[in-house]
């Protein structure tokens, strides 16, 4: 009988160590060619002494710049202090890669798919084959696979249905604009994903929209647009294309955008205007916002881009305007220590005292520690400010719930009102990136604030019907981490809180954030997936809920990159070289300890 047969016995462990054999094998050709640059696709991005291999678009010659002249991207690298990564800290000889180039084919991978173009039309082909061959793939490879599907669907129907217009309405199949964009089609969902879409490897997709940009991407027009909007998206994006591919055009088309902002900051206190019309160069500010005040989170967001175009072009001006927002605001009277969220450009003075890290002040905050770290750590007094900012948010706007979350909460007109929004999540990631450089040894305890973010915006994620986290949420009356009122139930494909998740993944692996993750991706692949690209819902606690037929440009800027870097391996856009502006557009640390920006002091970036 066969179970008392040694031979049949010997059979089955034979099987079981082939099917072993065979599992593990087919999970390196997996890692390998998802994880292993192909030599023949990609380049070493030249960042000193911290090589980070990148996917690389091939470029014309004359397209490319040359490494020492004028025009060379900047080379940063990862020595001093810095934030110890796993895997961070291994030696490697200069000029080594950081990862060693492997080329393995698995024989469910054809050989035609080795080109550009042909990886375009057959990628779907690709991605179904690794279906069938699920059950041997890593969770992590899976979830990247779901993401990549996930941008492919959202930028082929962009591309289908609202090509060269600012957004998509994917119900509708048109395109779609708000006024932060003016009344022109400038192809803002174009220039928004094509960092996300070099980073993923869709090199033919990014071709398209770099082709589009050049013939088509005009900032003469008689368009009105956010200064704000319009520096993050355009000159964010723009600025981060051209770091990554190498193509001049790139850095052309944002120095020509910045050029037609700066008539923005002829204010009487230099503080710019909410608003400008590309081609009058007259700004002015919304109706709504305090009798006529800029808003905190405007014109404190430009401070990255603005070092960048200086750092490019020799220009002094971009500095010296952000320069002297800040030696402004240092100037000036805070109550509490807190800056409010409306100053008036006319008199200097503050508008209405309410102080937020969610809407109207976020990125302020944001940009004030990303100013240190793209320095190099060099600029220790936005660190300070940054600092000192915290404390005083610390001290008046974060509380625990009676149910034990971690909230902040919004500061108005002397009091604490117990509600967070969706934007304000972003502060955990925030928390986390700033925690190494932390004053009085408080970098444990910024880490353990940062994950307690984390935490109470799952569970506003969490204690939906669709698992979608609403637009704000309350802290009062028996309630957390719900939205009370209908107009704040919403979701439009938001990224703070995977953004969080990200941070957190990078600085303790703790692979919680990763399953958050991937349950945030398929909420959104299942209800907000249509046939004609992505749309927000208006109601997260509807079983059957109603879209606002939109995609927005930054679902494909920073949502799914967002989850695509979650997924990826930390050596894929390390933070040791990289800094990602508020709309995830990764601009690299500039080493500025022995250079001069014009119109600046030494060392003072």
């Amino acid at each position: 009988m066969l179970v008392n047969s040694p031979q049949a016995t010997l059979r089955l462990s034979e099987k079981f160590i082939l099917l072993l054999i065979l599992s593990a094998f087919i999970t390196l050709c997996f890692g390998a060619f998802f994880f292993l640059p192909d030599n023949s696709k990609h380049k070493r991005f030249d960042l000193g002494l911290e090589d980070v291999l990148i996917p690389h678009i091939d470029a014309p010659k004359e397209g490319k710049h040359a490494r020492g002249t004028q025009t060379a991207a900047p080379r940063p690298h990862a020595q001093g202090g810095g934030r110890q990564r796993r895997g961070a800290g291994r030696s490697r000889r200069q000029g080594e890669t950081s990862v060693e180039i492997i080329q393995l084919r698995c024989f469910f991978w054809p050989n035609s798919l080795s080109t550009n173009s042909d990886f375009k039309n057959k990628s779907y082909e690709l991605i179904h084959r690794l279906f069938l061959f699920r059950d041997f793939i890593s969770s992590e490879i899976q979830w990247l696979l779901f993401v990549f599907q996930m941008m492919k669907h959202a930028w082929d129907s962009y591309r289908q249905y609202g090509w060269g217009h600012n957004e998509l309405k994917p119900l509708a199949k048109k395109g779609h604009s708000t006024n932060i964009f003016g009344n022109s089609q400038l192809g803002a969902s174009i220039v928004d994903a094509l960092d996300t879409l070099y980073i993923m490897g869709l090199h033919e997709e990014f071709k398209d929209g770099q082709e589009w940009i050049d013939q088509n991407l005009d900032f003469s027009v008689n368009a009105e647009v956010s200064v704000f909007e319009v520096n993050i998206r355009f000159i964010g994006g723009l600025l981060a294309a051209y770091y990554l591919s190498g193509q001049e055009m790139f850095k052309q088309k944002a120095v020509q955008l910045a050029e037609k902002l700066l008539p923005a900051f002829n204010t009487p206190t230099g503080i710019p205007w909410a608003m400008v019309n590309l081609k009058s160069g007259v700004g002015r500010n919304w109706g709504w916002a305090s009798a006529g005040s800029s808003i905190l989170a405007e014109f404190g967001t430009l401070h990255m881009e603005f070092v960048h175009l200086t750092y490019l072009t020799g220009n002094p001006a971009y500095y010296q305007k952000v320069m002297h927002i800040r030696k402004l605001l240092a100037k000036m009277d805070r109550p509490n220590g807190l800056y409010p969220n409306y100053l008036n450009p006319r008199t200097g003075r503050w508008g209405q005292h309410h102080t937020s890290v969610g809407g109207l002040g976020d990125s302020f905050y944001e940009y004030l520690l990303k100013a240190w770290l793209m320095s190099d750590k060099t600029d220790t007094e936005a660190r300070k400010t940054y600092d000192d900012a915290m404390e005083a948010i610390e001290r008046h706007l974060i509380r625990k719930s009676n149910g034990g979350l971690t909230f902040i909460g919004e500061w108005k007109n002397g009091h604490l009102e117990r509600k967070m929004g969706h934007l304000a999540c972003f502060a955990g990631g925030m928390f986390a990136l700033g925690a190494d450089g932390s004053p009085d040894d408080k970098a444990g305890h910024y880490l353990q604030l940062g994950a307690e973010i984390a935490h109470t915006c799952h569970e506003s994620y969490d204690r939906t019907v669709l698992k979608l986290g609403p637009e704000a949420f309350k802290f009062d009356s028996g309630l957390e981490a719900v939205a009370v009122r209908q107009n704040e139930k919403y979701y439009i494909l938001r990224p703070e809180v995977i953004e969080t998740y990200w941070y957190m993944w990078r600085f303790t692996h703790d692979p919680k954030y990763r399953q958050w993750g991937w349950e945030a991706a398929q909420a959104i692949d299942k209800y907000c997936r249509v046939s004609g690209g992505f749309s927000g819902v208006k109601d997260v606690y509807s079983s059957n809920p109603t879209y606002d037929d939109v995609q927005q440009s930054f679902f494909l800027a920073e949502t799914l990159k967002y989850l695509y870097l979650l997924f990826s391996s930390d050596d894929l856009m390390p933070l040791e070289s990289w800094v990602f502006n508020t709309e995830a557009h990764p601009l690299p640390v500039l080493h500025l300890a022995n250079i001069t920006l014009p119109g600046s002091e030494p060392a003072q970036l």
